[in-house]
């Protein structure tokens, strides 16, 4: 059992979790097969060594504990070939509470007091919406405090 499609992708996966998409490409790079790397795959699959849902999980998990909020998540999975059906219907995803999310990047950033100022307003909001906030979120982060 040494083959070097294996080895490599189980190499990959000691460091992390990668989606299919994510794993087939790095090892496509590489100069590997594609059958080849479509066969390692599946079988990583049934070992359950490759997880997409654990995949979805973790990252939802690591990227909103860091200040993202949803739009943004949603944007960085699609680009590892995760659909937004999937990830909506994650676990993870239903339990998060977004709006507190969004208040705790904000606090992070600027402190406990809401914003009183228009500008400090205008640039809180600015903030979350690039962190991925949804409009909804960046209102209740705006007017509430934890």
């Amino acid at each position: 059992m040494n083959d070097p499609t294996r080895q490599r992708a189980l190499l990959l996966l000691a460091r992390r979790d990668h989606s299919r998409r994510e794993l087939f490409q790095k090892l496509f790079s590489k100069g590997f097969s594609k059958n080849a790397i479509q066969q390692v795959l599946d079988d990583l699959e049934n070992e359950n060594l490759l997880n997409e849902e654990r995949f979805i999980s973790n990252f939802i998990r690591f990227r909103s504990t860091k200040g993202y909020g949803p739009l943004k998540i949603c944007a960085e999975l699609g680009k590892h070939g995760i659909d937004d059906s999937r990830i909506y219907a994650n676990d993870e995803w239903q339990v998060i509470l977004w709006h507190e999310r969004a208040i705790s990047a904000r606090i992070k950033r600027f402190g406990e007091a809401i914003p009183q100022e228009k500008q400090e307003r205008i640039q809180q909001a600015r903030f979350l919406q690039q962190r991925g906030f949804a409009m909804e979120q960046i209102r209740i982060a705006l007017t509430n405090s934890l």
